[in-house]
Parts: structure tokens; sequence; C-alpha cells
């Protein structure tokens, strides 16, 4: 019934998308026709094209006939999961002449953190960051001097940005190459105990600093399953990783091993091989449908939620809630890690991580095999380990029982018969909860609502003992066309606090909460959001809601004929159109659509 139901879905994605795939692939194909670009170009086109290369990778450019790659790298030093790309250009490139080919890096891409931008101005930049990145690839790609691209991306909006900008380029192959997660550092619990702890007061801010420098201490991504890590899981899933890849620690002889392996691949798979895999062919709906899996089987980021409706989008697929909800309810929930269990990314790779996943739900048919992947076999391909042989990376087949069953289940004995994402529907609006790392008893709230426009309302709320009692609260005019949609996590630590006292607590709001959502029950995303007049805007304190995660509701308990008369309130939000670089970005606020269909301008 599972497998079926998998199969459903995705035949009515293939049939829902044909009006906008079909021209998509035709698209793809006369690009791809026309073969390596570089001799279309004019002699100054191409001399400017390759004169600050070495002489060697110049009189191989002029010949037309090696392929170049593309290096789309979002490497900065200040954002630790991004620092170690520093070192991968310089690896590749010399892969590439080994094997009598060129790598240039084509651009570089903005990368920015939003562990860094949380609760500040900058945040209101985040989301739209995605679609800054996908232009900025579309930038570098656009010289026509390429064969295939490696793109360097590993955080929250990177990797997406990327994917779009890459399906833009659908004739060309594509292989992403991450960075690996930062070693584990002060444990997860430990944590979020010195977060409530500074919530209520009990602890000051220097003792705050030192925990959380203890978590996020080195290069590499941070350690839980947010969006970062969501990234590498979906990158797997759907094929366009070399297998195991994603959490191996950064700046290690296996890391840069994989590194000069995705070299040699990406040469492999260009039009000039026998194994031409542009990315428009590795990415189909059975792709996408492997990624939503993956997400819900793995409790992953609510941001991807987002991001695979604007991905699936630029590949001409049409992706909609309704599916995401149906494949939920027949995911097994298959893994714990943290904010979803007390295990870290380093914890979940060493139980088995992605190639004993992948593996596990092949098997039992609970992903499309027969898809494209970069390294020129179906899914099952990617349920093997790197393993170190000299200088050079070997698989093998990963193992088929878990070293650690808390961390890893298996799909006759899961976690959870559901995955991790459910969708709510209701007079209030449509949203997205996370319910992997809530417990059970939670998943139903009903309480009245107190209403906010911002984080620091509710921050002062709750000092002042104002929403010590059961309370539902609401936090609006936080969505794309409001504000850019923020991740809102300023409440987390308060509403854990009054949940631990006993309360009833949950969270509305049409903003963000990411992959760190945690225990209390939040229904995010909620579209219409209150700039476009959805219900959200007409809820008033006091008002009772029901949010019912089981039965996928989120629903005020008012009166029919009240909430149809009832006006939504509007908010001045001219604040949002000045500082910290919000006024490049009000051209995105006014064109972006409904966070149900992505929340992208483009």
């Amino acid at each position: 019934m599972t497998i079926a139901a998998i199969t459903d879905v995705t035949e009515r994605i293939i049939e829902r998308s044909k009006p906008t795939r079909e021209p998509y692939l035709d698209r793809m194909r006369a690009a791809a026709e026309s073969g390596p670009h570089r001799g279309s170009l004019s002699c100054a086109n191409l001399a400017h094209g390759f004169a600050a290369c070495p002489a060697s990778d110049k009189e191989k450019l002029a010949g037309e006939v090696v392929p170049n790659l593309a290096i789309i790298t979002s490497y900065n030093d200040m954002l630790s999961a991004h620092e170690p790309y520093q070192r991968f250009p310089p690896i590749i490139k010399q892969a590439a002449r080994d094997a009598g080919a060129v790598a240039q890096v084509a651009s570089g891409v903005p990368a920015m953190c939003d562990g860094v931008t949380q609760g500040n101005k900058g945040m209101e930049l985040s989301l739209f960051s995605r679609d800054v990145i996908a232009m900025a690839t579309a930038v570098g790609l656009s010289h026509n001097m390429f064969d295939a691209a490696l793109y360097l991306g590993i955080c929250d909006k990177i990797v997406p940005g990327l994917m779009i900008g890459a399906l833009t380029f659908s004739h060309l192959p594509a292989i992403f190459v991450p960075a690996g997660p930062m070693p584990s550092g002060q444990p997860n619990d430990e944590k979020v105990r010195i977060r409530q702890l500074y919530a209520e007061g009990k602890v000051g801010r220097d003792e705050l600093l030192k925990s959380e420098s203890a978590s996020y201490h080195s290069p590499g991504t941070c350690t839980f399953y947010g969006t970062a890590n969501s990234n590498q899981m979906l990158m797997e899933f759907m094929g366009l990783h070399l297998p195991g890849a994603s959490f191996i620690n950064p700046d290690t002889p296996l890391r840069d091993a994989l590194t000069r392996e995705a070299t040699k691949r990406a040469l492999a798979i260009t039009a000039s091989g026998n194994a031409f895999t542009p990315i428009g062919e590795v990415i189909d709906e059975k792709a996408i449908v492997n990624g939503v899996i993956g997400l819900h089987a793995t409790g992953g980021s609510t941001n991807h939620v987002l991001h695979l409706v604007a991905i699936a989008k630029a590949a001409g697929i049409v992706l909609t809630l309704e599916d995401m909800s149906d494949l939920a309810a027949c995911t097994p929930l298959l893994a714990r890690v943290y904010p979803n269990g007390m295990a870290d990314v380093n914890h979940f790779h060493a139980a088995g991580g992605l190639p004993y996943l992948i593996g596990e739900m092949v098997r039992e048919g609970h992903l499309h095999e027969d898809v494209k992947t970069v390294n020129g076999e179906g899914l099952g391909s990617m349920a093997r380990e790197p393993k170190l042989d000299g200088n050079d990376v070997v698989w093998v087949d990963a193992p088929k029982k878990a070293a650690n069953d808390k961390i890893l289940a298996t799909v006759s004995k899961p976690f959870s018969t559901e995955g991790g994402l459910h969708m709510l529907d209701g007079n209030i609006g449509r949203a997205v909860i996370k319910i992997s790392a809530v417990k059970e008893q939670f998943h139903v709230t009903e309480a009245p609502v107190r209403v906010f426009a911002d984080q620091e309302s509710v921050q002062a709320a709750f000092k002042a003992g104002e929403l010590d009692r059961d309370v539902i609260v609401v936090c609006r005019f936080q969505g794309p066309k409001a504000n850019g949609m923020p991740e809102l996590h300023r409440f987390a630590s308060p509403l854990g606090v009054l949940q631990d006292r006993g309360h009833k607590v949950a969270l509305i709001t049409d903003g963000r909460m990411s992959g760190a959502s945690g225990k209390v029950p939040a229904a995010i995303h909620c579209t219409p959001e209150a700039a476009d007049g959805g219900g959200i805007a007409k809820l008033r304190d006091g008002d009772i809601v029901r949010l019912d995660a089981r039965n996928g509701t989120l629903q005020a308990l008012v009166d029919e004929e009240e909430w149809a008369a009832r006006e939504a309130v509007t908010a001045d939000l001219s604040h949002h159109d000045h500082g910290m670089g919000t006024e490049l970005f009000r051209c995105f606020r006014k064109m972006v659509c409904g966070s149900d269909a992505g929340a992208s301008p483009l």
C-alpha cells in the first residue's frame, strides 16, 4: 500500500508537470546538441576567457577538445561551513590537469548564515539570498566556456540557490561537492539547557556565549540536523553527490580524495565522453519524489518545503504541498538526529548514515531506484561508503544493519510510521509543522491566542510573565511579502520554558523556523500570509485555536459567520523598506509568490 501510494503521487506529478517539463527538456536537448560552446566564441571572446590561465591550460582550451569544468564556489572565511572551500579549487584544478582537462572558478556566490543573522535585520535578506545565488550562478555560467560544473555549497539557502541556477543550465552535467560537518562539540542537550536557563535569566551572557562557542567551534557545518545538513541529505537522495560524501569531516585525507574523485567523475559525464549526464535528466519527477521522501524519513528541515517546490519548478516540475503531505503519510521516520533526538550528524554518520538509510529504503521499495545519478547507476549505487586506499577512494557496500538502533531504524520497525513533516489546513490558512521532535501528547494543542507582530514583543511579554499560561503565540507579518520571511528562533527557548512548566503552548506564524524547529508545536509558513490578508490576519487576542497535527487542521474556533465578517488587520511595513540592504530587495518582496509555491520572486 505504501509503495503504491508513492507511485500514485509520482504519476500525478508527472502528469501535472507535462506542460512545463516537456518544453524544459526540449530546451535542454537543443542546448546539448550544439556541443561544447567554446568553438562558437570569437578569438577575442576566447582570449578573454582564458587570459589568466597558465600556458598549458590556454593551449588545451584553444584546442576546443578537452573538457573545461566550471567551479561555482560559496567560499568565505567568516562562516564555518564555507571556510573549507578555500582549499577546493586548487585540488580540483590539479585533478583536472592530471586528467588532461581544465577547471576554472567561474564565479563566487554569496553565502550568509542564518545562525549569525537570527533575530537581526540582516535575516530579512536570508530567504531571498537563495534567488540571488541562483542568479549569480547563471552569471558565472553565462560565459559559455564550460562542459560541466562542480558546485561548492553546503548551507541553508546556498545549495537550493545553486540547484536552481544549475537547473537553468540543464544541459550541463553537475556534481555537488560538500565540505562536511565540524567535529562534535558540546552535547546538544547541554546547549539546550543553557539556552533555556538564559531565557529564564538564571545564567548570564558570558555563560551563554561560552556554551554556544563550545557547540560551534571549528570549520565545517553545524552538527545539528538543520537546513545545511538536510541539504546534503537531499543531494545524496537525488543523486548529485558521490556516494557517502555528505558527512566526511573537513580537511581530512578522505575529504580531499572525494573532491578529487568528484572532479574525475564530472569530467567523465561531459558530452565529450560516453556517459553524458546533464543535470536536467538527473533531476526528474522521480528524483524530486526521492528528495521529499528523504526529507520525511530523516525529519529534515522545514525550509525544504519551500526549497523543493522552487527547485522542482526550475526543472519544469510542479510539486505541491499536497504531494508532500501524501508522501509524509506513507514514509516511515527512520532517523533520530538533533533536534529530533540527541545525536548529531557525526553520530548519525558513524551509525551508518545516508548509505545505510538509502540502502534500507531502496531494498524495501520506499524510493525510486530507477533514476539517473552522477555515478552512472541507479539510486542503489548510493548505498556505498567511501574508504581510502592509499590516496584513492574505494567504495564498499554499506552495512545492512545500523550500528546504533537509537539513531537509525528499519522500515519494518521505524521510529514513526509517518514522516517528520505534516501539513495543516483550516480557516487560518495552510501551514507546515515539524512533529518529529514534538512529543505525541503535544500533537494536538487547543488554547487562547496572543497575537504579536515581531519576536521582540514576544520576548518582552515572556519576561513580563504575560505568557505564563496556556497560550498559542501568533507572530504574523513575517511572510515573504511582508519582510522577506526571516527565521524566528528567538522565541524557541521562551516557549520551551513555558511548555516545561506544564502549559499548553504552540506557535503560529507566516514566517519560518527552519530545521532547528524543536519540541514546541509550530505551525509555520502560514499562507496566505498576513500581508496578503490571510486568515492569520483575522486572529484576535483571546481567540481559541486548535492546532491538530494528527488530523492536519489549523482552526480558529470562532463562529463561522463572525469569522467571515471579520476583517483582516493591516500593518505598516515601511520599516522593512530600508536598512541592512533591504532597500535592494524591495522588488523581490513585491514579486514574490506565496510560501506554498516556493516563496520565490523568480
